[in-house]
């Protein structure tokens, strides 16, 4: 196999291209791999993205080789190298969970998303950095340290699935598996600019789980583009016998949605603050220009006032009964977790069933209130997020636009209370937030060789718009992942051109 002739670096392909071209014989396997471990050599030792790494992948990689040779059909995903958050199982791969009690363990059997992913012909590069637990929207843990951004190191990627977006931003993977129980797959989509989605409850079922029933965490993919995204629902989306909560796929075509997407006809409704915490102004005007370009591309929009702030407690009550069930059998080593997960399993442990009930019920509440909506509306959207990445030294940001928040999670609110709904919500970076540049900023990157998108200003960051769509709408004209693919159409963010000899020739 050979490389075909481009001015840009294998590893800033996206993931839809590479496989295209593996899957044709004009890349191997073997090319995309290594472009992407020449870049976890250069930047990962900054950026602490990729904790663990799979000792095998070049056997791996090789033996897709092989069977593409031989005219095999790997799969969608061909010889695509995918970073799974160590919070998922890889048999015999290191998995921590980020957490102290478990720095050693290693797991005998693949998690379904894992398997799924190799069946579709992807290669396991390693585990991508987590908070303990994946508790936090900041990504740092005892066992492997603090995760950076790549923009501005000295600030957050974002979390919890931050080493898996850092990762994707970096072209050290190509696709990124994460989860998101809060926020966790939006959040760092946010941070690093890239394409997140968190799926409706059940397409792609959560096994192993201690929390089998849960109907509040999800696992999902992320990456540089809608369309890779669609690309890795496709692969790793279905029920399966192992998991009491699935949805269908027969029939369903999420890479056809986002190659066919516009604007044209779609009803949109925009609100600045769903979450009743106040939002930075910078953000809110980033976003708001987004959307009004959606307007210019043939979309009605309308800004409302819609109120969600009354899920928020309902979001802790519920997030106390996950902690609960997911660390059972762990309550009686409560004192050897982070503070993070010690106090949420706290929480949990203390969180009564009338809470529980009226969480229950607000979150009824809240579905109803878009079963009203989408028959209005084809799309909510919103900012991601209500501030621009903080400090990677501090646990979260303790204040918005001024305003100091009542608990450690509510800077996230704009991303839980959605989590609330078990709708899909996409996240798609629309522009940069100007900052303060640090001492070690996007320029200093640059000079290592990470490729920075044209017209991003150094002294700046992505920020993200969440894209809410109808209920098991992943795959149809009005899906979360189809405008997204639309937004990134108005606001592309291509990659800057870069020399060196690290490039495809």
């Amino acid at each position: 196999m050979s490389q075909a002739g481009s001015s840009t670096h294998l590893a800033d392909l996206p993931a839809s291209e590479l496989a295209r071209r593996v899957r044709a014989r004009e890349l191997s396997p073997v090319d995309v791999l290594d472009a992407c471990m020449e870049r976890v050599e250069q930047l990962n030792p900054l950026l602490n993205a990729v904790v663990t790494l799979n000792e095998r992948v070049h056997e791996e990689a090789q033996e897709l080789e092989r069977r593409i040779s031989q005219g095999e059909d790997v799969g969608l995903l061909a010889g695509l190298p995918v970073g799974i958050k160590d919070v998922t199982e890889v048999a015999g791969l290191r998995t921590t969970y980020g957490s102290p009690l478990f720095a050693n363990h290693v797991p005998d059997e693949d998690a379904l998303v894992v398997r799924r992913f190799r069946e579709a012909g992807a290669v396991i590069l390693g585990k991508t950095n987590t908070p303990e637990f994946a508790a936090g929207g900041n990504t740092f843990n005892a066992v492997f340290g603090r995760t950076r951004n790549p923009w501005h190191p000295e600030h957050s990627a974002g979390g919890s699935t931050g080493g898996g977006a850092v990762g994707l931003a970096t072209g050290m993977i190509a696709l990124a598996q994460g989860t998101d129980l809060g926020g966790s797959l939006r959040i760092p989509a946010s941070f690093c600019g890239v394409v997140g989605i968190r799926p409706s409850v059940g397409l792609v079922p959560t096994w192993p789980s201690d929390y089998l029933w849960d109907t509040m965490q999800v696992t999902g993919p992320m990456g540089r583009t809608a369309e890779d995204v669609a690309l890795a629902l496709q692969g790793i989306a279905g029920p399966s016998d192992l998991s009491p909560l699935a949805q269908p796929l027969e029939g369903r075509d999420f890479l056809g949605a986002v190659r066919n997407a516009e604007a044209r006809g779609l009803r949109l409704a925009y609100c600045p603050d769903i979450a009743g915490i106040g939002i930075d102004p910078e953000v809110e005007r980033v976003c708001r220009e987004a959307v009004l370009a959606l307007e210019g591309a043939g979309a009605s929009v309308d800004v409302i006032d819609l109120d969600l702030s009354y899920g928020r407690k309902a979001f802790l009550a519920l997030r106390g009964l996950w902690f609960a069930s997911m660390l059972h059998t762990q309550r009686d080593k409560l004192e050897h977790f982070g503070v993070n997960v010690a106090n949420n399993l706290r929480a949990g442990i203390a969180t009564t069933t009338e809470q529980i009930g009226a969480a229950e019920q607000a979150r009824k509440q809240i579905w109803e209130t878009f079963r009203t909506f989408f028959g209005r509306y084809d799309h909510l959207l919103t900012p991601t997020m209500a501030v621009p990445p903080f400090s990677v030294e501090e646990n979260y940001p303790s204040t918005v636009a001024g305003r100091a928040m009542e608990t450690y999670v509510d800077w996230i609110a704009p991303t839980c209370v959605m989590s609330l709904t078990g709708l899909p919500v996409a996240c798609r970076t629309v522009a940069r937030v100007a900052l303060m540049a640090s001492s070690t900023d996007a320029r200093d990157l640059l000079l290592a060789g990470m490729p920075v998108p044209a017209g991003m200003d150094p002294a700046g960051f992505p920020t993200g718009l969440q894209i809410v769509g109808p209920p098991r709408g992943e795959e149809d004209h009005v899906s979360s992942l189809a405008l997204a693919a639309v937004v990134q159409k108005l606001r592309p963010r291509e990659l800057a051109a870069l020399p060196g000899p690290s490039r495809e020739s």
